[in-house]
């Protein structure tokens, strides 16, 4: 039952990557710029890892159900009030700030906990959650669609808000509070350290995951929000074709999650990663250097959707498996502001490099400096000395 409002719950958070359907509707209607539009993406990403260095602390303080449950009410709040905006500023704030924090802190505690149900499968208990976040985005990409099609974007928020409360709140009902540490560490023989979040920041694996973190939610968020525009502008599509790439994203994005979390469990965290970037770097450089049409367009964005997919879903293990799981809500959460800081550099580059293609090559060398740090950061050996450096 723990599993099944965890699925739930993930659903309806994982609906805000439905986000690039709705950037030209609200252009047309308010006459903004599509790129100032497409900037509430990339705010609600950054609110959603930011607020994520919260979450353990109040999951302490009031429990998971009620936290789940409060966050559900705001975030489906966030996007009613986010269908009766009428300027850029009040977009960011709804649609941007309020569902952004909403969403990260239910999903950080939600996975975490559920984490914590089933150590002995975390990659495959972690695929399962954060799976069913990227399903949401495509049982969403219909739903959405077909209301702004037929009602417009101001209904289509509306609905929007109403069923992802009622997924996020029913999902918190089955949810209980996981077993303490030292439960877990008897279950599975565990050696692995418990850090505080003071400590692990003395390590300096906890910045080269950090590293890690920002390179490969940069790639994936950006092309997650930007995915419909891409296909248009570089591979010729018509918007109606373009709009198909969403629900190939997330398709693959599941699909990666799932698969690639179970398959953590087999071969090792890192070596996944590793696979990951290098799909990644070699899809970006392809989409930089050679004239797309519709064969290289889709399986470019397939490859990092996938990819994208599995590298946030074994993230959470690793830090884990790294700083052990007494605090990993907390520390998770610090090493998560490499997905807000990696979706808010992706328009950055973009503005500032000219253009998509900049971008890309950008992400590709970012891409070949983590498959370094994959290839050799190890998992710290102790608990760090006080008054040492690392």
């Amino acid at each position: 039952l723990i599993l099944l409002g965890t699925v739930i719950t993930q659903i309806g958070l994982g609906t805000i990557y439905t986000w690039s359907l709705f950037n030209q509707p609200l252009a047309d209607k308010f006459g903004w710029q599509l790129s100032t539009v497409a900037v509430t993406f990339s705010i609600t990403s950054f609110a959603l890892a930011f607020s994520t260095l919260f979450a353990g602390k109040l999951q302490d303080i009031i429990g998971i159900k009620k936290l789940v449950t409060l966050s559900g009410i705001i975030l489906g709040g966030g996007l009613i009030l986010t269908s009766k905006v009428s300027s850029i500023g009040m977009l960011y704030l709804t649609a941007g700030v309020i569902v952004g924090a909403a969403d990260g802190i239910a999903y950080m505690t939600s996975l975490s906990n559920c984490i914590k149900w089933f150590p002995e499968k975390k990659g495959l208990i972690s695929g399962l959650s954060i799976g069913s976040y990227g399903a949401g985005s495509l049982i969403f990409k219909y739903i959405n669609s077909y209301v702004i099609s037929s009602n417009g974007v101001t209904l289509a928020f509306l609905c929007w808000g109403i069923i992802a409360l009622i997924l996020i709140v029913g999902g918190a009902q089955l949810l209980s509070d996981g077993p303490n540490v030292n439960e877990i560490s008897k279950n599975t023989n565990s050696n692995v350290t418990n850090f505080t979040s003071t400590q692990m920041l003395k390590k300096k694996e906890a910045y080269l995951l950090f590293v890690m973190m920002f390179t490969a939610c940069m790639s994936g968020l950006y092309l997650i929000g930007m995915v419909k525009d891409i296909g248009v502008q570089l591979a010729g599509l018509t918007p109606i074709v373009a709009a198909n790439a969403v629900a190939m994203v997330a398709i693959f994005n599941t699909a990666g999650r799932i698969i690639l979390g179970a398959l953590s469990d087999k071969v090792g965290r890192l070596k996944v990663v590793l696979f990951g970037f290098i799909v990644t770097a070699l899809s970006v450089i392809i989409m930089d250097t050679v004239h797309m049409n519709f064969g290289i367009f889709f399986a470019c964005v397939s490859g990092i959707a996938f990819c994208f997919g599995g590298n946030i879903t074994v993230f959470p293990s690793i830090v884990g498996e790294f700083f052990g799981f007494k605090n990993h809500s907390k520390n998770y959460g610090i090493i998560y502001q490499g997905f807000g800081l990696g979706a808010l550099s992706g328009s950055f580059i973009a503005s500032m490099a000219g253009g998509f293609k900049s971008t890309f090559m950008v992400i590709g060398i970012m891409c070949i400096i983590s498959i370094i740090i994959a290839l050799t950061i190890k998992v710290p050996s102790s608990m760090p000395m006080r008054g040492t450096n690392c």
